[in-house]
């Protein structure tokens, strides 16, 4: 397969050793490719609801998270990137940046520097800028989010979407790209308006 067709701005392209590991190769665009995530996704937000205790704040449930989310599209689901993108940390980096993030995101959770929903757009905003994995990584870290808000801050979850398509160009995410653009130049305020903490 040499590529998906229709990569929505602001996506991380697939490349093709990325791609050898889809384990449904009659997928050619990605209005295909998301609709089959899709079902992984809910089926991971089911696993997510039925586990009892749970560290959101560990590696091994940020790759069980990933796992459970797109192991059923990807074999690599759960397995940290080996390569640049366009988007994202030095892959030899993402471990340890990782454990920085999450000792950070248990020390707002503890302390309190925070509101919950600063933390929580910190802690996105972070997650996604390592960028873990291949692909998936906004979704990851929308639900990774949300669950940190509920384990950690007995907070509801963002409503990230509005009632849009985050995997589709809109203008709700145009907001959201746009908001993470500028956190990475440290420039929180879009971000947290995004997700309501203004």
């Amino acid at each position: 397969m040499s590529g998906i067709i229709g990569e929505p701005d602001g996506a991380t392209p697939l490349d093709p050793d990325d791609l050898e590991g889809l384990k449904f190769k009659h997928i050619k665009t990605r209005g295909e490719l998301d609709e089959l995530e899709q079902v992984n996704i809910q089926s991971g937000l089911q696993w997510l609801s039925r586990i009892r205790i749970k560290d959101v704040l560990s590696e091994e449930f940020i790759r069980t998270l990933h796992k459970r989310m797109f192991g059923d599209v990807w074999s690599w689901a759960g397995t940290f990137r080996s390569t640049e993108k366009n988007i994202g940390i030095d892959p030899i980096q993402i471990g340890e940046q990782l454990r920085m993030l999450l000792d950070d995101a248990r020390y707002w959770a503890e302390h309190e520097p925070y509101p919950p929903l600063e933390a929580a757009a910190r802690f996105h905003h972070r997650i996604v800028q390592i960028h873990c994995f291949p692909n998936g990584n906004g979704r990851h870290a929308r639900i990774a989010t949300d669950a940190y808000l509920q384990e950690r801050f007995a907070h509801p979850p963002i409503d990230w979407a509005g009632g849009f398509d985050l995997m589709q160009s809109n203008e709700r995410r145009d907001e959201y790209i746009a908001a993470l653009r500028a956190a990475d130049a440290g420039d929180y305020e879009p971000l947290l308006s995004f997700v309501g903490a203004d």
